[in-house]
């Protein structure tokens, strides 16, 4: 999406790490149903982060003193946020990371898209974040139920009968 420019990938120095490596590198793609970010970002990085004065910093989330947000800043204040939205407290900011590879999975993107774009090394790992919702079951049954059983919605008719043979018989 040429519109999206330098945000179209958010390039990620210093992901979580395996037991005795060095911290995994990677980029993490923009994808259409989430294009509502490109802005915020866009906003914060031309009009905001500058008044920082953050130098040569290469971090994009900096505090008024130049350094980088500590993660536990932000849990608190999602926290905060989240008690203020009278939200239940078991919702946690990685919440937000299952739900993200939730709704990837839900939109259609391929298992090994959704693994590398969380950074992990196996898509085992990412299925304990996947829990799909009741409405995508629902729907992904009626395709499915559709495909095999082909009928005219609303009837009560049995999808496995012959009509046409019903007939003869008669």
């Amino acid at each position: 999406m040429p519109q999206w420019g330098t945000y179209a990938a958010l390039h990620v120095g210093y992901g979580k790490s395996s037991r005795g490596s060095a911290p995994r590198r990677r980029a993490v793609l923009a994808v259409p149903e989430f294009d509502w970010v490109i802005d915020g970002l866009r906003q914060w990085v031309e009009r905001a982060r500058p008044r920082l004065a953050p130098g040569q910093r290469g971090e994009l989330w900096l505090t008024e003193r130049g350094q980088r947000v500590a993660l536990k800043t932000i849990d608190r204040r999602f926290a905060l946020l989240r008690d203020e939205a009278g939200l239940p407290a078991d919702l946690t900011l990685h919440c937000l990371r299952h739900s993200y590879v939730t709704y990837l999975v839900e939109f259609g993107y391929p298992e090994r898209f959704v693994t590398e774009q969380v950074g992990h090394s196996y898509a085992s790992t990412t299925a304990i974040y996947t829990s799909v919702s009741n409405d995508f079951k629902t729907k992904t049954l009626q395709s499915a139920l559709a495909r095999v059983y082909p009928t005219v919605p609303g009837t009560d008719e049995d999808p496995r009968k012959d009509p046409k043979k019903d007939l003869e018989e008669e």
